[in-house]
């Protein structure tokens, strides 16, 4: 077995230096006054490419029903039965009046988490999405409004969704609700374990102190590369590698050189923030909870295995962040959509039964989020970009059992209507971070300081967690 240049540095690349990048910047931090007693962590779940609210949440009253359907003949009769009045999970919210009369259902591949919101686990959050200052159809079509930027468009709506500004952000609130539980002291012996994700993330989890870091979905750390060389060697090869390992442990470097005492300190802190992860992991990570071979599931499982070794790691307030993409689905929806419905429904109910065996449902609230929903219009086999969408919250802390926020009707021309059935959000983004991050302990002030455009809103009169 050789070791090619490439190899070498793809491998040590992203880990030595994102550790580089938590040891080697001077920064300070007052003191805030989050509450980090006891364990929680949050648990983001971002749908790619801008998942179809209208076909998450679905009418199910006669008449709403009977007006969506009008409205997508060309879709519904390429979802055939699936889509069918008769065969939708109908769910009915405990005492919200957001539905003012109306009924609406789960679609057929959501059967665990139609139960898990009937349980009272699982809430529903109607139209949220980026907005400056509260927006009407009016204000928006006269301009008298300001909008978020290049709204419609993927990568600058996931990084608004994730950061409060355009492609190109730099610090996502998820990094910033981090950085203020960090300095209230909570994970001072191993800060590196405070914001974690399954893939490549954008700014979501980036903060002025906090930096993801990335784990594997197949049960080891997302980095011991040295591991996978010393399998089927030996002799000069074993003592090669050992003297590579010794060379970024640079237990011996003594230079006083600023960039390559940075560099020694940076891979050192890499190599043993790794081993830290992958021993804690190794000894303590054992679920009883069956989680689905797909790639959500994957992720999930990885996310339940690091909680279910958070002691190990002295972590008391934990941020993760998962994706699944395929959401696009401007053709071929009828196909794509139903198999990642069925997939979020598998891989979500899995996450929660594992947090349910590990004692930690009330500690551990999952949330869903997407560049945008989707036109309640079709184009024939799909539909356009949209604007707000419905998001799901599920945990044993959720007041479920609920929908919050607004669920417009299914029709066109209301004042929520920016054009095709594009929903204006009623719920910004901001309000909906904000819940979230009020549970997760933070105190208004430090809400603002991650969430600026907070100030423009009145919260939710009711909390969904």
């Amino acid at each position: 077995m050789s070791i090619s240049r490439r190899q070498f540095f793809k491998s040590i690349g992203a880990s030595a230096l994102a550790t580089m990048a938590i040891t080697a910047m001077p920064i300070t931090f007052t003191a805030h006054a989050a509450d980090t007693n006891g364990y929680k962590a949050l648990v983001c779940v971002f749908l790619f490419g801008g998942l179809d609210c209208h076909d998450l949440i679905l009418p199910y009253d006669e008449p709403s029903y009977y007006q969506y359907a009008q409205l997508r003949p060309s879709l519904l009769a390429q979802q055939g039965t699936a889509r069918l009045r008769a065969n939708l999970l109908s769910i009915s919210p405990n005492t919200s009046n957001v539905l003012r009369g109306r009924q609406v259902a789960f679609p057929p591949e959501m059967p665990k988490l139609a139960d898990l919101f009937r349980q009272n686990k699982v809430a529903i959050v109607g139209n949220v999405g980026p907005l400056i200052e509260p927006t009407t159809r009016t204000s928006f079509e006269n301009g008298a409004v300001r909008l978020p930027p290049r709204l419609f468009s993927h990568n600058d709506q996931q990084a608004v969704w994730q950061a409060n500004q355009p492609e190109g952000a730099q610090y996502g609130w998820g990094g910033l609700f981090a950085d203020a539980v960090l300095a209230s002291g909570a994970n001072a012996s191993l800060p590196q374990f405070t914001t974690i994700t399954t893939e490549d993330v954008g700014p979501f989890l980036t903060g002025r102190r906090a930096v993801p870091y990335r784990v594997s979905t197949t049960g080891a750390a997302r980095v011991d590369f040295l591991e996978d060389y010393y399998d089927g060697i030996s002799g000069e090869r074993t003592d090669l590698l050992e003297a590579v390992r010794n060379q970024l442990a640079a237990e011996s470097y003594r230079g006083q050189h600023l960039l390559e005492r940075d560099m020694a300190t940076a891979f050192s802190s890499g190599l043993a923030t790794n081993e830290a992860y992958d021993s804690a992991r190794q000894q303590g990570a054992s679920l009883p909870t069956s989680f689905p071979a797909t790639p959500l599931g994957a992720q999930l499982r990885a996310a339940a295995e690091t909680i279910s070794v958070r002691d190990r790691l002295f972590a008391s307030r934990q941020i993760f962040f998962v994706g699944l993409g395929g959401f696009d689905t401007h053709d071929g929806q009828a196909r794509a959509l139903p198999a990642l419905l069925s997939q979020i429904d598998g891989a979500l109910s899995a996450f929660q039964t594992a947090m349910e065996a590990l004692g930690l449902a009330r500690e551990v609230t999952l949330f869903t989020a997407s560049d945008f929903g989707r036109t309640l219009t079709v184009n024939g086999d799909g539909t356009d970009h949209g604007w707000g969408g419905h998001q799901i919250v599920l945990g044993g802390a959720v007041n479920g059992g609920e929908i919050y926020g607004t669920l417009p009707p299914p029709v066109l021309g209301h004042d929520a209507d920016s054009g095709g059935g594009r929903l204006i959000p009623s719920l910004a983004v901001d309000s909906y971070a904000a819940e979230l991050g009020r549970w997760f302990g933070l105190d208004e002030s430090e809400l603002l300081s991650a969430l600026p455009g907070l100030k423009n809103f009145d919260p939710l009169p009711t909390s969904f967690v």
